[in-house]
C-alpha cells in the first residue's frame, strides 16, 4: 500500500515532510519526483502523521483513512501565552460535583483529544473504561474501602493512613470518589513496559482539556491503587483479560467556580549550558591527563 498520497499540483518540493519524519524514511522530492516512502521500508512508518501535519501546502496526506482528513483552519488552536497561563494556573482538582451527569458526547470528545497524546512509537496502547453511573461509582468506592481494610495492621505503606479514611467513609463522607458522578479508567496491556507512561500522558490530556468543556476532574489515587491489586474491584470495573488498570480519574460538573489563583513555590531549576567542566563533573581529585 502506498504510504503517502501526494498532490502533484500542490507539492512545492520543499522537503519539510522528509525532514519532519521521525523515522527518516521519506525520500524527498526531486525535480521530477514527488516525496515517497520506498516500499521496502514502508513497514517502518509509525503513522504519526508528522509529514501530513507539517506540509505547508496541504499537498500530502498519510494513507491512513485519508477520507477523514481535517484541514487546520488558519489560526485555529492558537492561544495567547497569557490566556494559556491563566487557563492552566486556574485548574483545580475538583472534589465537589453537581448531580448533573456529563453527556456521553462530551466524554467522547474529551477521549478523542486524549487520543492525540504523545505515545511511545505512536503505539497508543491506552484504552478506556468509563463508569458513567453514580451508583456504580459508589460500588467502586466501597470496594476500595474493602481493600483498605485489608491493609490495617500490615506492613503496607498505607497501613497507618487508611484507618482514618475508613472511619470517614463509614461516617458518610466519600473521601475515595468524592461522590463523583463518573470515573475514568485508563487500562493498558500487562506486557507493555512503557504503556504506563502513555496512560498518564493521555489522562493528563483529558485532565487539561476537561475545564474547557465545563468538566471538573480529580486524580483518583486511592481507587487506582486498589484497582491495581484488588481482584473484586477489577471484576467490578470489568478490565479485559490481558490488560491492567494504569490509573483512574473522577470527573463531573464542578459545583464551584474558580475566582483566584493560589501561590506556588518558584520552580527549582538547574541550568546546564556550554561544555561541562570535566574535573567538576567527575570529582576534583581527578588527575589532569592533558587530554581534552
Amino acid at each position: 500500500m502506498t504510504t503517502l498520497l501526494v498532490d502533484r499540483d500542490l507539492c512545492t518540493r520543499c522537503g519539510i515532510c522528509s525532514e519532519s519524519c521521525p523515522m527518516g524514511i521519506i525520500a524527498p522530492a526531486g525535480e521530477t519526483t514527488l516525496p515517497l516512502v520506498p516500499e521496502e521500508i514502508s513497514g517502518l512508518c509509525i503513522r504519526c502523521g508528522h509529514c501530513e501535519a507539517y506540509c505547508p501546502s496541504g499537498a500530502l496526506v498519510l494513507n491512513v483513512r485519508p477520507g477523514e482528513r481535517v484541514l487546520l483552519p488558519e489560526g485555529a488552536g492558537e492561544i495567547a501565552p497569557e490566556d494559556m497561563t491563566f487557563y492552566l494556573k486556574k485548574s483545580r482538582s475538583v472534589r465537589r460535583f453537581t448531580g448533573e451527569p456529563v453527556p456521553r458526547e462530551t466524554i467522547a470528545a474529551l477521549l478523542d483529544i486524549a487520543g492525540y497524546a504523545p505515545s511511545g512509537g505512536n503505539g497508543h496502547p491506552v484504552q478506556w473504561i468509563v463508569v458513567h453511573d453514580r451508583e456504580r461509582v459508589g460500588r467502586v468506592a466501597a470496594l476500595t474501602v474493602e481493600w483498605m481494610k485489608s491493609l490495617v495492621g500490615s506492613n503496607h505503606p498505607m497501613s497507618g493512613y487508611v484507618p482514618k479514611l475508613i472511619e470517614t467513609y463509614q461516617n458518610g463522607y466519600d473521601a475515595i470518589c468524592c461522590s463523583a458522578p463518573h470515573l475514568l479508567f485508563a487500562h493498558i496491556p500487562k506486557d507493555n513496559p512503557v504503556a504506563q507512561v502513555d496512560a498518564i500522558i493521555a489522562l493528563t490530556h483529558f485532565d487539561l482539556a476537561a475545564p474547557a468543556f465545563g468538566v471538573g476532574t480529580c486524580w483518583a489515587g486511592f481507587v487506582a491503587m486498589a484497582a491495581s491489586v484488588y481482584e473484586p474491584l477489577q471484576r467490578e470495573i470489568g478490565i479485559p483479560a490481558g490488560r491492567k488498570s494504569a490509573y483512574a480519574m473522577m470527573f463531573g460538573h464542578p459545583q464551584n467556580r474558580v475566582y483566584g489563583i493560589p501561590r506556588r513555590n518558584m520552580p527549582e531549576v538547574i541550568w546546564i549550558e556550554g561544555r561541562p567542566d570535566r574535573k567538576k563533573m567527575i570529582g576534583m581529585d581527578v588527575q589532569e591527563t592533558g587530554r581534552t
